[in-house]
């Protein structure tokens, strides 16, 4: 329970206690190297706007951590406090963030980037093993549910009885592509935040970083007049009583692409199986709602390359833009879900080569669609500012119909988003906000 209204955590948690006693023993902790997030400052820019940076001190007898709000999806994002202090745990970050009120289904969120920095200097500084543990993900007991999402990690660990659901995402990031894992709370209200509730916890482990991206979101099932929400991330290792430090499916890859008959081609590769039961193929027409399009079953137990496919007929979906993603499900009916993939069904016959791209003007992320003929091919998209310099590039192997391009470092202003394949080039005018 993150919803600040004018009742502390403290006092709701004291107020539930009064009707309902639970005996538990809080998880303790692994190791020594925590990182305390304690006695914040602006550091420099405007507060609660993109790009602020805010200082966390002594974070450990070496470092100190930058703080910088990286994005958010959309401008009735807003930060209330970058560290709450008067709940929860002193020494882990706390920001509070708020969508305002929504009148139906949404989601939202605001990304930070943590970097470590030698104390007193802007020196980058790397940590050899690092944890983040996500804390009380929950929801507010009706129609919205908060989720955490790191990029980076190595590895991270759940309670084997955990309310959370994960989602496969992927960011670019300094111009690379990097994944993570979004953890989804449901919609149950738990009181407080308790370590001793580590179905509702979340530890990603680090390896030899400098740096730590975390998103902050919610998600809502229809009107909510109250969205501020607490987050609350501790900077250290939990034991779990049965922790289940991986899942049973590695997903190396999954693409979707449109064939010439109007049937969608889903194709996927596993590195990595245990236990797997099937896969379940989830089709949406607005991005929001999915419904299962079909199963495939799995191989079961496996350590090498699996390569499994697809085939969607689109004659009768009714709709030009359609998302799918794939839920993993093992024998003990655990699932994970992959990132979402995307199809736009062209209206017409194309007799030249053009790109779709979309939004435009765009904030965050663009989507670019490419000629169906070039799907499944090498390509190389590249952003190239007004004067003609290259300001990032990224390439594909075997690419979709549709890419995401996380453009939220450019500057403000106009630039061409030019992609090449196969000595082909196309090249779309977009405005960036």
């Amino acid at each position: 329970m993150k919803s600040t209204l004018q009742l502390t955590k403290q006092a709701l948690k004291l107020a539930i206690f009064t009707a309902v006693v639970a005996i538990s023993l809080p998880a303790t902790a692994q190791q020594s190297n925590e990182l305390n997030f304690e006695n914040s400052s602006l550091y420099s820019g405007n507060p609660g706007e993109d790009n602020a940076v805010y200082l966390f001190p002594d974070v450990n007898a070496t470092m100190d951590a930058h703080v910088k709000i990286k994005g958010r999806s959309t401008t009735s994002v807003s930060l209330s406090s970058i560290d709450v202090t008067s709940t929860g745990f002193s020494k882990a970050f706390q920001p509070q963030i708020s969508r305002g009120s929504v009148s139906g289904s949404t989601s939202w969120w605001m990304e930070f980037e943590i970097k470590f920095v030698n104390k007193n200097t802007e020196d980058a500084a790397s940590i050899a093993e690092a944890y983040a543990t996500a804390l009380d993900i929950d929801g507010n007991g009706s129609r919205l549910r908060e989720w955490d999402a790191f990029y980076g990690a190595a590895s991270y660990t759940l309670e084997s009885t955990t309310q959370l659901q994960v989602i496969s995402v992927t960011g670019i990031l300094n111009q690379l592509l990097l994944g993570g894992k979004q953890f989804t709370g449901s919609l149950s209200d738990f009181s407080g935040i308790d370590t001793a509730a580590t179905q509702l916890m979340a530890t990603n482990k680090y390896i030899n970083t400098n740096t730590i991206t975390v998103r902050f979101g919610g998600t809502t099932t229809g009107s909510v007049s109250n969205t501020n929400r607490m987050y609350s991330v501790w900077f250290k290792n939990f034991a779990y009583s049965a922790p289940m430090n991986t899942l049973p499916v590695k997903l190396a890859s999954f693409t979707a692409t449109l064939n010439n008959n109007n049937k969608a081609d889903l194709k996927w590769t596993t590195a990595s199986e245990i236990n797997v039961s099937h896969f379940v193929i989830e089709r949406s027409i607005d991005g929001i709602n999915f419904s299962d399009a079909g199963i495939v079953f799995a191989a079961g137990n496996t350590t090498g390359n699996m390569n499994y496919s697809f085939t969607d007929n689109l004659s009768a979906v009714g709709a030009t833009v359609i998302w799918y993603r794939l839920r993993s499900v093992d024998m003990d009916e655990k699932t994970e879900l992959s990132a979402t993939k995307m199809i736009r069904i062209s209206t017409k016959n194309e007799t030249t080569l053009s790109l779709t791209v979309y939004p435009n003007p765009v904030k965050q992320d663009l989507r670019v669609t490419i000629p169906a003929t070039w799907q499944n091919k090498k390509l190389v998209y590249e952003m190239i500012a007004i004067s003609g310099q290259v300001v990032s590039r990224m390439q594909s192997a075997n690419s979709g119909q549709t890419e995401t391009l996380n453009v939220q470092s450019l500057a403000p202003g106009i630039y061409y988003v030019r992609v090449a394949c196969e000595g082909q080039m196309i090249q779309q005018k977009i405005v960036k906000q």
